[in-house]
This record gives structure tokens, sequence and C-alpha cells, in this order.
């Protein structure tokens, strides 16, 4: 609950900016780049995806239209929830639980609950109205609350719940964005409230004013200077208000999520490199304590990327939004080769081979290594415990190493470092039984704003990426890669973030769904 409270811990308190020296606000430009592609599309066999993965220096402009163009990716944008979600049967009626009282939501929650694949039910409308009511506090109030700033008199403090955390990290984008539900702020005009030196100015109105001064909290830097952990922690603490009721949290992998390339099968100089990715997983929580205490988690469910780019216009406009949506895709190209992992082992680069078994340099015993080599160091063992014929002794409370020298560990001869989490139990959750695709939803976030895309991957795609061959080079083997974004919702509006936390309650409600074999006949399948 307290994860990214140590994203603040460092930032100093709001200082005081002469208006003059705060930068202009920052632009909200949201991207709306949207490539298209058909099943039966002609490529050019230069620009296939095999040949792509072949040149791998992989410059970024791959990353683009022609990587597009190779993936066949065919977004659809302003999506609606029931072209979004799957199975719109999994849709609550939120017109209908808006509409109900504290009393009748009480009565029918338990009718609007439906199990889950973990176990347990899924929340109903009385935990819905609970959240739609947290969130629906006024931005001011909400900042007053975490502020600790005392409540105007004759109004009520407002009680934010669960939604403190999120309101915390909400109020320290204040510093860097404007809020557009402040009222403006304008000059009080000297003509209508002067100002005279008198003994009366000291009264309760001049204090009254006074306090409404050093209460006001006001933009001193632009958005582009805002650190990404900001970014980060909002959204994650939006999303687990609807998670953490599906038995899921948000934390970031252990390992640095990547995204695995392999040359073709059978080529005559075999590459694999990655591209790595900035996102954190949604993962589902563990059913037992001990389980929990060993940090076992299920998934990932879902993935979160969060992009720090305000300028769209560099180089270009095409070049500057293609780039943003490649690493909207990487994250949920990454989150399927993961879920891909389920019921299988990893299988390490280059286990086996001669480069990772046998001894560097012929055999030999090789010579010193950085600064061994430097002509005033000490012959021997650096790391051994001195002795009186060396003529040197440590201090008492110096411990000699315990672990291997930094040299030492270059000269063992090995495989790469593991890639796959040993404490991630890794599942496809809520794939569709039998599909030869797999939905991922990326939950997006730009600026102020989040959005949810899903991207149906298909399982012959990553073959593709592991290196399987692609029999006719002309055509996709795959088809089309067919995504899916939602609007964009500004977090600082009310109405916006409802709707957003009814979008990620659809989401959550589709992925932990209880598996049955009839999954395969659902809608847009």
């Amino acid at each position: 609950m307290f994860g990214s409270f140590t994203a603040f811990a460092t930032v100093p308190a709001k200082a005081k900016v002469d208006p003059k020296d705060i930068p202009p606000p920052t632009s909200v430009n949201l991207p709306r780049f949207q490539p298209f592609a058909h099943e039966d599309d002609p490529i050019d066999p230069s620009a296939a995806l095999s040949t792509l993965l072949e040149t791998t220096g992989r410059s970024l402009a791959v990353l683009g239209a022609p990587g597009f163009s190779a993936l066949g990716l065919n977004l659809s944008l302003d999506a609606k929830p029931e072209d979004l979600i799957p199975d719109a049967s999994l849709i609550p009626d939120f017109k209908e639980w808006d509409n109900l009282s504290a009393d009748d939501a009480r009565d029918q929650n338990s009718s609007t609950r439906r199990p889950m694949r973990n176990g347990n039910l899924t929340p109903g409308c009385q935990v819905y109205l609970e959240r739609r009511k947290e969130l629906s506090n006024i931005n001011e109030d909400a900042f007053r609350t975490v502020r600790r700033i005392p409540t105007p008199k004759g109004k009520q403090q407002a009680r934010l719940g669960n939604t403190y955390e999120f309101f915390r990290c909400l109020e320290a984008f204040t510093t860097f964005w404007d809020d557009p539900t402040a009222p403006p702020s304008l000059v009080p005009s000297p003509e209508a409230t002067p100002i005279e030196e008198t003994p009366d100015s000291d009264g309760p109105k001049a204090q009254s004013i006074a306090d409404n001064d050093a209460n006001a909290v006001y933009r001193t830097a632009d958005g582009s200077s805002m650190p990404a952990e900001y970014r980060n922690s909002l959204v994650s603490a939006f999303v687990k208000l609807v998670a953490y009721d599906f038995g899921c949290n948000v934390s970031p992998a252990r390992l640095e999520p990547r995204l695995h390339l392999s040359s073709t099968e059978g080529s005559p100089q075999p590459r694999k490199s990655y591209y790595p990715s900035g996102c954190i997983f949604i993962f589902q929580s563990p059913m037992t304590r001990e389980a929990a205490r060993a940090g076992t988690v299920h998934g990932p469910v879902a993935a979160l990327s969060a992009r720090g780019t305000t300028d769209f216009s560099n180089p270009s406009v095409e070049k500057a939004q293609s780039l943003d949506l490649a690493r909207e895709v990487l994250a949920a190209l990454v989150t399927a080769q993961h879920r891909a992992r389920e019921g299988k082992t990893e299988k390490r680069f280059g286990e086996g081979q001669w480069w990772t078994t046998e001894k560097r340099w012929g055999g030999g015993p090789g010579g010193p290594i950085g600064r061994e080599a430097d002509k005033d160091s000490i012959p021997g063992d650096k790391d051994a415990k001195p002795t009186e014929s060396d003529g040197t002794s440590l201090p008492p409370s110096k411990k000699p190493r315990k672990n291997m020298s930094i040299y030492d560990n270059y000269r063992m001869v090995r495989p790469p470092a593991s890639t796959w989490d040993r404490k991630a139990q890794y599942e496809a959750i809520g794939k569709v039984q039998g599909a030869d695709y797999d939905d991922i939803f990326v939950v997006s976030s730009l600026f102020h704003h989040i959005s949810i895309l899903r991207v149906r991957v298909p399982n012959r795609l990553l073959g593709a990426l592991d290196g399987a061959p692609d029999p006719d080079p002309t055509k996709r083997g795959w088809g089309k890669v067919d995504a899916w974004r939602s609007e964009w919702y500004d977090l600082f509006q009310v109405d916006q973030r409802v709707e957003a936390m009814k979008l990620v309650w659809v989401m959550m409600a589709y992925q932990m769904r209880k598996g049955t074999d009839e999954d395969i006949k659902m809608a847009n399948a």
C-alpha cells in the first residue's frame, strides 16, 4: 500500500517561486497515430519481419511505420467498452448501479458478484459505489486533506478512504501541471480591495485573506521536467483501487522486462538480442500466506506503460507519435512473451554452446585485467587475507571479501544471466481456451491522462519473434495484429476518472473471470 511513498521521500517541499520565473504550461497534445493493415496485404520480402530480425543493429526506424507494416498492426481508436472487451456480457450495468441507494446496493450486492478464477467472487455494486464516491471528491477538497490544511468553516473535510494514495500522487502533479478544475487565480484589483495600513488591517477579514494566500498552491515547473516516478506512482495507485478487489496487485518486475528477438532458424549469421521496456505489470496475488511471504506472483494479468514524452512534433509528428505507439506495442509483446511461458522451462541463450563452456584465450591462463595491469598493483590475490610476511595489514573492522572480485567474475565462462523470474508463476490469465491468440491489455499513460489498449497477439507472431521460419516471405503467416484503444481520460477531471475506473473494472472482470470451455465462442473471437 505504501510502496510508492519512497518516490516522493527525497522531494523537497514546495518553495515560493517568483511568478516571473515560472515557465509556461506544457501543452497537452495526445497522439492520434493510427496504422492500418489487412490479412492479405502483400509484403516486400525486404520489409518482412524475418528480414528486420536479421538486421539486429535494429535502428529506431524499424519501430515506426516499417515495423508496424511488418507486424500487420491494425489499430482502432476511441473504442467503446463493448469493442474493447471481447465478452460484452461481463460488462456490468453501471447506469443501473449509479441509481442505487446505499440500502439497495447493500441488498443487491451479492447478486452482482461473479466467481473468479482464484475461487473468490468479484466485487459487486456496493464496492463500485464506494470507489465512485471516493473518486468524485473535488480536487481542491482532496488536496486539502492531503496537505493537512484545515477546511473552511462550514465545510466538511473530504473523506478519501482508499483513494488517499491516488490523490496524494495527483497532488504532486500540481507542481508541474495546472489543474483544469481549479478556479482561475485572479489578481485582486487595488480599487476593489484597497490596502491601507490602519490598525484595522489585522482584523478577521485580513487574516482570512492571508490564510488563503498561504494555503494556495501554484504550479512552479513545466510538465516536461516532472520525474518519471510521479506518473508511474499515479497510474499504479489508480489501478490498485480496482485491482485489489479482484485479487491482483501492481508491482514492477524483478528483472528488466525485455522483448527477446531471434533471427530466423538456419540463418547463416544467427543473432539474438532484445529490446528493454519500462513497463510494469499487474499480477495475481497468491492465495496462501506462505506464498505471499515468499514473493510468489501469478501472471502477468496486464501491463502498465507510462511515458514521459510531452513533445510529439520532433523530428516530425508522424515519427514521434509512431515511436510512442511502438513503446505501447513493445509492452504488449513483452507481456505476451511472459504469458506464453506457462508450462515451459527456461532455455538460456548459449546453453551448451562452446562459447559458454570453453575457456577463453584458447584455454590459456590469460593476463592481467583492468587495474591488475597497473604498475603499482599488489601481486597475488587481492582478496586474500594479508599475512605478516606481506608487511601489510588491514584495519580490524575490514573483513575479507566473501564474494568474487569483478575480475574473477569476468573470467568465468558461462551463459548469460537468467531472464525468467524464479518467483513468478507465469500464466496466461484470461486467455481464451483453445484460441491461437492472446488478448493483451496495456494501461497506457501520457501527460495526466490514461487509456487502455488491447492488442490481439497471435501465437504465430510469437513464434516468428523467436526465430520460427515463415513459409511465404511475401505474406504474414499470422495475418494481422488487431488492436483497440479506448478514449483518453484526464485524471484531473472527476467525470473522466470515474469513466476510466469503470474501464479498469471491466478489464479486470474479464481477465479474472472463471474460465469455461465456451470461451472460444465469445464475441470478436
